[in-house]
């Protein structure tokens, strides 16, 4: 069965988000987030804290590129006034013309780049004498497209950076929050350990299983209950260890080893009185009543 918490803690949907998994992990994320609506709201989430950060970190362009290109364009300007007073004609390429040059040539590279409130830009004329207010609107779809051509560059050169760090930010989160965890069950073993109350239960390999071993550590005041399976043999497929208090000879469910339980104490189910702690095979997901034969037994000294 999936641990919704873990595997939201995991990392998994910030990769996803960012698109550093590979295409069957990503499959796999998807599948998990269309079965478990907890998932799918913390994908949708992380999406849109990256968004929302990347928005936020918006960057204008500098004032000083406006003043110059401007300044440009004004010179441009005075200089075909100029030559249309004068009445000779320009032998070379007019600046009315060059200025045309240069916007539709940054027309042409900033294609990808979105326009002023979404508009295209209409097309110039190619005479020389241009209207003021021509010249006007030239300069103002000139600036126009220098400033989004801009903000687009920036973003594109920084978002990639940007949400990087977001990631990396989210991953040491989750990495934090897991050592912390295992710190605080750390802890709580080594303070149940060294409590004198405590009882330590040998568990011995019964002639079914002579060479399991095992211990228990049983608390009666607070009822806590700790395994150590490492000497348990490796269970056959579609198999579990499950753990039994016998109290006035009736087995009580005190729970399920994990599959993997070879490495430190593993936490039971709180056990009010036993006399006893067996060990049984069972089913993945256990049983109600325990399946014989019993695999390892000890009993509780008081």
């Amino acid at each position: 069965m999936l641990n919704i918490q873990e595997y939201i803690e995991s990392g998994r949907l910030e990769q996803f988000a960012l698109g550093e998994l590979p295409a069957a992990e990503r499959a796999a994320v998807e599948a998990a987030a269309a079965s478990h609506p907890a998932i799918a709201a913390e994908l949708a989430a992380v999406v849109a804290a990256l968004e929302g950060y990347a928005l936020a970190h918006a960057v204008a362009p500098p004032p000083a590129m406006r003043a110059r290109v401007l300044s440009n364009v004004l010179a441009q300007i005075s200089t075909a006034d100029a030559s249309t007073d004068s009445g000779h004609a320009s032998t070379g390429p007019t600046p009315a013309i060059g200025l045309r040059a240069d916007i539709d040539a940054l027309a042409h590279a900033g294609a990808t780049a979105p326009t002023l409130l979404g508009q295209r830009p209409a097309p110039l004329a190619t005479s020389s004498a241009r209207s003021p207010l021509a010249l006007a609107a030239s300069v103002a779809l000139l600036l126009s497209l220098l400033g989004n051509a801009y903000l687009y560059n920036r973003w594109h050169e920084t978002d990639t950076t940007l949400v990087a760090l977001q990631g990396d930010q989210t991953r040491l989160a989750s990495a934090n929050t897991v050592l912390q965890r295992e710190a605080s069950a750390a802890q709580s073993q080594n303070e149940m350990l060294r409590d004198e109350h405590v009882r330590v239960v040998a568990l011995a390999g019964t002639p079914a299983a002579p060479q399991a071993r095992g211990r228990v550590f049983f608390d009666p005041s607070t009822h806590r209950v700790f395994i150590d399976a490492k000497q348990m043999p490796p269970l056959p497929a579609g198999k579990q260890y499950q753990l039994w208090a016998l109290h006035n000879g009736k087995p009580v469910d005190a729970g399920l080893m994990p599959l993997d339980a070879t490495s430190g104490l593993l936490p039971m189910k709180p056990i009010a009185a036993a006399q006893a702690f067996a060990v049984t095979i069972e089913p993945v997901g256990g049983s109600a009543t325990p399946t014989m034969p019993i695999q390892a037994m000890g009993t509780v000294v008081m």
